[in-house]
Parts: structure tokens; C-alpha cells; sequence
């Protein structure tokens, strides 16, 4: 039988170990070190696998914060799935809210959840085929029609769009060397958008780029077509949401940071994240215009984060003036 602690990836714990306790939401309860949560681990997969009467069935994969280890459940009809685990942080809080209210349309399906634990039941999805393995313009098409699928009413509980513009005005003046234009435009796009009436109508992912959709699996599909009688899915699905009630137009933005080595330099980077932005708003309905804005605001927040000259700056800074030009 496979020990609880080979189920985590040497180099997941080695990333994870440095995290400080995360205190993004006042009074969190939640809140443990990447170090202190690592050691609680083992002992907490071990109790899901026993709770949830789950099998291993493969070896785990990670990300930033999360572990999803693939398991069989013989309680199940629907046999696969895929036991996911999240160190606490703010923007995993709500995740089972959305997968929840989505139910599948557009989406991983969430089959149980323990909140407390950030522990989450999914459905297993073809974790080899995410949108890396299509063309740029097709992948961007797929991206759209997600975007508009997932476009649903906002839901209670989740962080409001309105809330992060706010936190963007209350900045203390920039000591970061970006251009003073350009934080004084996001700054200015922050209030003007974040104060309109229905800024926080429409519930968001807020993360779907390339890597955060998958397709689904042949048989998982089929089995789900018995299961919810009529529903007819997308091939490609998104995981891994950060939801928030906002403007679609904020969703645009992460597709436009992905694959960067195929976006070039100069007047290339401008045509290619420009097509890639026209692609999404068009399948998605999205204002072209209102996701320049919101990509604007998003990159500024990105790059006063970055240590000043890093190529994530650098790109911010790039990324920036392709919305201007």
C-alpha cells in the first residue's frame, strides 16, 4: 500500500515549504505556513482516502498550491476521480462555491467537498491535454466560448471585482520603476470601472489561461451523460478557479500571459496578444475596449508585485503598452 507521504511531490514540498501564512482575509482561521501545513499532509490525505473510501491510482500531480491526486472510488459509479488538496489561501476559499453553482457547464465537476480542508472531490479529466496542444488562435477560441459559458450571476460569499479596485486606489504612491503613465492610468481605469452599478454582477473565474483547461476524458464523458441525463458539455474544460463576482472583460488577461514565447517582440508581441485579445471578446461577447482597461489594471497590480526590472515586470510593462498602442 503507498505510504501518505509519497503521495506528495518532492518538488511540490520544496516550493510550498517557503510559504508564509497566508493573511489575504482578515481573522482567517485557516491560515498556516506552507512548512507547518506540509508536516499535516500526509496524515490529512491518508483521512480523505479513508473517509471518502478512495484508492490511489497513479501518481499525484501539483501545482502552486495544490496537490490532485488521482483516485478510484469503489462507492462510485463513476469509478475515476481526482482527490485535490489545497494549501489554504484566500483565493481557494470559494472554489468549491463556483465549481458548485457552474455544475459541470464549462467546468471540472465537483463531486464532494470538505471545505475546512480545502479538500476537493473531481472529476478526472485528460490531465495530458490542456489548451498547449492547440494552435494559438484555436486555443483562444476555445478560452472564448468557456468565458461565455461561465458567465453566470454572481454568487454570495465569493470576493467582488468593486473590492479589488478599491484595494488598487488605496496604494500608497509607487516607488516601483514602472511608468508613472501608466500607474496613474490603471489607478484612473480602477475608478471609473470599479465603481460602476454592475461591476459585480457576473460570476468570474478569473484564471483561464492555457494550463487551466483540460479535456475530458472519453469514458469520464460518457459516464457523466448517464449520470446528468441530457447534458451536453464542452470537450474542453476549466479547472482551477479563483472566483470572484466582477466584469467578464476582467477574465481576458490571463490568456494573454501564456505561451509567451510564441507572442515575439516589438510590433509582433502587439499583433499577437491584440489577436489573441480579439479572438476571446469576440467568441466570449466580451467589449473589446473594457478588456483592454481591465488588462491594463491587472498588469499594473502584476508588475508592482515583481521585483523592478525582472522579466515578469518587463512583460507587464510590454503587455501594457500592446493595450495602448
Amino acid at each position: 500500500m503507498t505510504h501518505p507521504t509519497d503521495l506528495v511531490p518532492a518538488s511540490f514540498a520544496e516550493r510550498v515549504a517557503g510559504y508564509p501564512p497566508d493573511t489575504g482575509e482578515p481573522g482567517a482561521s485557516y491560515a498556516v505556513s506552507g512548512a507547518d501545513w506540509l508536516r499535516q499532509l500526509p496524515r490529512l490525505l491518508a483521512d480523505l482516502l479513508a473517509q471518502w473510501s478512495l484508492v490511489p491510482d497513479g501518481p499525484a500531480r501539483s501545482g502552486v498550491c495544490a496537490v490532485a491526486l488521482p483516485v478510484t472510488s469503489p462507492a462510485r459509479t463513476s469509478g475515476q476521480a481526482v482527490l485535490k488538496v489545497t494549501w489554504p489561501h484566500v483565493e481557494a476559499v470559494t472554489e468549491h462555491l463556483a465549481l458548485r453553482r457552474w455544475d459541470g457547464n464549462g467546468s471540472v465537476r465537483l463531486l464532494r467537498a470538505d471545505p475546512a480542508r480545502f479538500a476537493l472531490l473531481l472529476e478526472r479529466l485528460d490531465s495530458d491535454t490542456d489548451l498547449d496542444t492547440l494552435p494559438d488562435d484555436q486555443a483562444c477560441e476555445v478560452i472564448g466560448d468557456l468565458l461565455a459559458t461561465l458567465s453566470v450571476p454572481a454568487i454570495a460569499r465569493v470576493p467582488t471585482l468593486s473590492a479589488y479596485a478599491a484595494r488598487q486606489l488605496e496604494k500608497p504612491p509607487p516607488t516601483h520603476a514602472l511608468p508613472r503613465r501608466f500607474v496613474d492610468q490603471a489607478r484612473r481605469l480602477a475608478g471609473e470601472l470599479g465603481s460602476e452599478v454592475d461591476v459585480d454582477a457576473r460570476l468570474l473565474h478569473t484564471d483561464l489561461h492555457y494550463r487551466n483547461v483540460l479535456r475530458q476524458n472519453a469514458l469520464r464523458q460518457n459516464v457523466f451523460r448517464q449520470i446528468v441525463i441530457g447534458a451536453d458539455r464542452h470537450a474542453w474544460l476549466a479547472i482551477d478557479p479563483k472566483p470572484m463576482a466582477g466584469d467578464p472583460a476582467f477574465e481576458v488577461a490571463p490568456a494573454l500571459w501564456n505561451r509567451v514565447e510564441e507572442l515575439g517582440t516589438g510590433s509582433t508581441f502587439r499583433w499577437n496578444v491584440r489577436r489573441r485579445l480579439e479572438i476571446i471578446c469576440e467568441r466570449a461577447g466580451i467589449d473589446e475596449d473594457r478588456a483592454k482597461a481591465w488588462t491594463i489594471v491587472r498588469m499594473v497590480d502584476n508588475a508592482e508585485q515583481e521585483a523592478p526590472g525582472s522579466a515578469r515586470a518587463s512583460f507587464a510593462v510590454a503587455l501594457v503598452k500592446a493595450m495602448n498602442d
